[in-house]
């Protein structure tokens, strides 16, 4: 259940109300996991995975109603503007158009007045948060272009103050950002849930993290990439999937000791309690795409750090619970690199039910170092995908999982990962729901229209709770918790 997905009134879900209000329904539920996508800034295409900051929070989370009991807004700051009409799906231009309008005034009001923790804030996060907002400072300076295109740098006297305004401005939000954030998380681990996150493998070109340690990436001349990542033709696209951001330079992080990677993921285990390796078999080897290409088919593999990286993480971090995303094309030595950490690797049911009916996404092939999913956010919600699917397939899940029309086709799903040996079992809300034609989360390989979909209020109810409650206790599944 991502956090923008929850409803608000103000066009996208928030750390408010609505946040808190989820968090004692999971618990009512008899629920142990929140997972959430990535919660940093996002830029091109509003995606979670192309953010301007690895380390830093998105603004549209910062709730604006505990802004108005805080004093920092009024009503008429935030009900003056237009954050769109449809309460199932954001509208990010609407978004971008008023919500730093809004949170200035916010920083107008309480830049002074919350000094002293603000100050304690910056010298807490002092690297990070200087590179993040220096960036973003002279981006708008630069009217929002990429920051291998800006010609200005602020060497006018008007520039520099232009830009010391906005980097107090965006280090304010980061500020409130962590407050909220740090204070809604205490109160669902005081409920005895996880938060369970995500860690792109990857970062934007159009980055702070780029911007500002280069020589991290593979980049050439004036700083344009070599190649770039993505990932060969596969079951969603058959052009592959042109995700665009850099490839990392894994030879000169190897000879600092991954101490950016230590950096990062140390931010992450701030954030959530759980993690989620993102595109796990690039660590193994990743998809390499000449710059400049308009698909990934001509891309290659290229072999990635391995355990070298990995388990310099999950040493470096131990005691922190880490899940790996194993997906896409498994060769060996994904296999090999899942089985040398030990990490669980993901089942995902949607995919038990194809051509292969011998598959390792099949419950019987299970062993218990797994997490089970019914579909993640980049698959469609399980009535969308009964619609879509090859019904050969549809007919061998009615089968295999022995689904009749008195339960459903959902709840007949969600039992056979309920019930299944897997460690610990996730559904997407909307699975619980029956949602289907547009609310699907991600569709990969399409740049626009995703990460739009929101839950209605009325839908977060006490009978979908008790229906949740019952399954979950009938598989004793209330209390499992992932430990390494």
């Amino acid at each position: 259940m991502p956090i923008s997905s929850l409803p608000s009134g103000y066009g996208i879900g928030t750390f408010g109300k609505a946040a808190y209000d989820f968090a004692d329904f999971l618990k009512a539920s008899g629920q142990k996991y929140w997972q959430v996508l990535p919660l940093g800034p996002t830029s091109y295409g509003d995606s979670p995975y192309q953010s301007f900051s690895t380390f830093a929070g998105n603004p549209y989370f910062v709730d604006l109603d505990m802004l108005i009991e805080d004093g920092l807004l009024n009503q008429e700051d935030v009900l003056s503007r237009d954050w769109g009409s449809d309460p199932r799906h954001v509208d990010y231009g609407k978004i971008f158009e008023n919500r730093l309008e809004v949170l200035a005034i916010a920083k107008s009001r309480g830049w002074e007045r919350d000094r002293t923790e603000v100050d304690a804030f910056v010298q807490e996060n002092d690297r990070w948060l200087k590179q993040y907002t220096g960036f973003m400072a002279l981006k708008r300076l630069n009217n929002m272009s990429a920051w291998t295109e800006w010609k200005n740098n602020g060497e006018s006297s008007e520039d520099k103050e232009r830009i010391r305004e906005d980097i107090e401005l965006f280090t304010y939000i980061q500020f409130l950002f962590f407050k909220q954030w740090n204070k809604l998380k205490k109160y669902i681990n005081d409920l005895g849930i996880l938060v369970f996150g995500d860690l792109p493998i990857y970062v934007a070109m159009d980055s702070a993290d780029v911007w500002s340690e280069p020589e991290l990436f593979k980049l050439g001349k004036d700083f344009v990439p070599e190649v770039v990542a993505g990932v060969p033709p596969d079951y969603f696209d058959e052009n592959g999937q042109l995700w665009g951001n850099p490839i990392y330079n894994y030879e000169k992080m190897k000879s600092t000791g991954y101490e950016w990677w230590i950096r990062r993921v140390g931010a992450a285990t701030k954030l959530f309690d759980m993690i989620r390796f993102d595109h796990f078999r690039g660590f193994a080897s990743f998809w390499e795409v000449p710059y400049g290409d308009e698909t990934a088919r001509n891309g290659h593999w290229v072999k990635g750090p391995g355990m070298d990286l990995i388990g310099t993480l999950t040493n470096w971090f131990h005691g922190t619970a880490f899940v790996a995303e194993d997906l896409g094309e498994l060769t060996p030595d994904v296999s090999q690199l899942l089985e040398e950490s030990g990490l669980p690797g993901m089942k995902v049911l949607e995919f038990a039910f194809g051509s292969d009916a011998d598959n390792d996404y099949l419950p019987h092939k299970y062993t218990r170092n797994c997490v089970c999913y019914a579909g993640s956010h980049d698959n469609a919600p399980l009535r969308l995908w009964r619609e879509q699917e090859d019904p050969e397939a549809i007919a061998f899940a009615r089968k295999y999982l022995g689904i009749n029309d008195e339960e459903g086709f959902n709840m007949g799903v969600i039992r056979g990962g309920m019930s299944s040996i897997a460690a610990t079992f996730i559904t997407q809300m909307q699975d619980w729901l029956e949602l289907g034609e547009g609310c699907r989360m991600n569709c990969p390989g399409n740049p626009y229209g995703n990460w739009q979909w929101r839950i209605l209020p009325e839908e977060i109810n006490e009978d979908l709770s008790a229906k949740i409650l019952e399954i979950t206790k009938r598989y004793g599944r209330e209390a499992d918790i992932i430990k390494r």
